[in-house]
């Protein structure tokens, strides 16, 4: 019997912006039923191949044939209408709109030529959602009043409420705890169960192991290899191929138990009610200290309380024997302290401004005289600290939106360096970062910490927190459950801790 042709095949596909060639004859081919994952460090084309296919972008060259026949998708609308739909991992929809209102926006029922936005949307959205698993959702409810793994189920059902045959996931389990992975995974599998085609990006290797039936690996606008087996190709065979070489240690080797000065961070007593109780923490300049559990087990709450971004219901925080006032950023940032946030394009950065001006910002003061700002020395400041990251390109006056995941990264950390920064606190320091790039990270905190900065991480990716931290607190429902240096913990012990609350 012949094999069934391919639902999708895009064939030398090509897009070129001023000055970069983003697509350089790309193929795909995808096949009714299967996920096919597409791989590939920030700027290797993903994001522009997917918006070619979605129809935000209309390629220079190549030849995209969809169901046996070749078809130009000529707008959104128009890849909409044949059956394939787009997740972006920035969602959107529309926070002030219900849920059945985003669902069918664009294509609202009709009767007798008038939109109809009642209960036809809302009963057929509600068996939407229902065949998703998630029925508890209120297609009433306002968008913006669900947590972020509700709103992806909301896209998804978005999706559905059209004959669609191929849906493209970008980067869908970032914002996602470990029991809405699986949940995700589960509507994966019924999708494909139905005949359903998926592309999924993500930049966790380990996922595809788990969800994918074949790989498409991009580097420099080509690709390099596709149609790969995703369960039975080696992981170091795939970052190979997306980074040009061989990567045999990720993780930058840890000082051998140094001796390290007296604490910079204190930490007595410190809790939040209902989010963390009583934590008590000392940090030592030179040192990493990895804060390890699930979501919601109070890691990023500990962070933003001994930044000053909230306020503690008990206890104090000290640096340098100086006691800092609870609940205020200024004092914090004054006495040394930097955060770079979990969801640094909303918190950290200014995306519509340049490196320099990114940079900079929290130093303003050094750069104004009179209140005449000096963008002379302001740039070359910014410069300096970017150039100390090798944040790419070497140019400060370029938009931040512009920057891959990791550069963005880079930019935040090299504003607490001209700050003068001493103690950094990373929140999902490599979110969104490619495997490469995550490398280059890992190499610069550590650095960073080599050089006499103490680092206070927290990860939901525990290989991260045992490769890079020195020593590691396990939390589990804002409780510290277990304390030890890294090196004495593997993977399974971590989660046996924040699972079954072990001492």
């Amino acid at each position: 019997m012949a094999p069934s042709p391919p639902l999708l095949t895009m064939s030398k596909i090509t897009k070129s912006f001023p000055g970069v060639r983003a697509l350089d004859g790309v193929d795909l081919e995808v096949q009714a039923g299967e996920v096919h994952c597409l791989l590939g460090q920030n700027g290797a084309g993903k994001s522009t191949l997917i918006k070619v296919l979605a129809g935000a972008h209309q390629p220079d060259d190549g030849t995209i044939t969809w169901r046996g026949e070749r078809t130009a998708l000529r707008s959104p609308i128009a890849a909409m209408r044949l059956g394939i739909a787009t997740i972006y991992q920035e969602l959107d929809l529309v926070e002030g709109l219900s849920v059945a209102e985003n669902v069918f926006l664009g294509h609202e029922p009709t009767s007798a030529g008038f939109v109809v936005r009642g209960r036809e949307a809302r009963t057929t959205t509600a068996a939407l959602l229902k065949r998703l698993g998630h029925g508890e959702i209120d297609p009433a409810r306002l968008v913006g009043d669900l947590s972020a793994a509700q709103q992806q189920i909301v896209s998804m059902a978005r999706a559905l409420s059209h004959d669609v045959r191929l849906i493209v996931m970008d980067e869908p389990s970032a914002a996602l705890d470990p029991d809405e992975v699986d949940n995700l995974f589960r509507i994966v599998g019924a999708l494909t169960a139905d005949g359903v085609a998926v592309v999924y990006i993500s930049h966790r290797l380990e996922e595809i192991r788990r969800i994918g039936d074949r790989v498409t690996v991009l580097k420099d606008g080509r690709a390099v290899a596709g149609g790969l087996p995703a369960k039975d190709t080696p992981t170091r065979d795939v970052v190979a191929l997306m980074t040009g070489r061989n990567v045999e240690y990720v993780f930058p080797d840890r000082p051998v138990d140094p001796a390290l000065p007296d604490p910079v961070l204190t930490v007595k007593g410190l809790s939040r009610e209902g989010e963390f109780a009583p934590l008590d923490l000392e940090l030592r300049p030179g040192e990493i200290v990895g804060l390890a559990g699930l979501v919601g087990s109070g890691r990023s709450e500990i962070l933003e309380t001994i930044y000053g971004a909230r306020k503690p219901s008990t206890g104090q925080v000290t640096v340098d024997g100086r006691v800092l006032r609870p609940g205020s950023v200024r004092a914090a940032v004054r006495a040394g302290l930097g955060l770079a946030p979990e969801e640094r394009k909303a918190q950290a950065l200014l995306m519509l401004e340049s490196v320099t001006r990114n940079v900079s910002v929290s130093s303003m003061s050094r750069f104004s005289y009179g209140g005449w700002l000096d963008r002379g020395k302001e740039r070359e400041a910014a410069l300096a600290a970017t150039r100390e990251l090798s944040l790419r390109p070497d140019n400060p006056s370029v938009p931040v939106r512009t920057l891959s995941g990791g550069n963005q990264q880079k930019a935040v950390l090299a504003r607490w360096l001209l700050r003068g920064c001493r103690v950094l606190l990373l929140d999902e320091p490599t979110r969104g970062v490619d495997v490469g790039a995550r490398a280059e990270l890992y190499a610069v905190i550590r650095r960073l910490a080599d050089e006499g900065l103490a680092v206070l991480m927290v990860s939901s990716e525990v290989p991260e927190v045992l490769g890079l931290a020195d020593r590691v607190l396990v939390l589990r429902e804002g409780q510290v459950v277990h304390r030890a240096r890294a090196q004495d913990l593997d993977e399974h012990d971590v989660l046996d801790l924040v699972l079954a609350g072990g001492h």
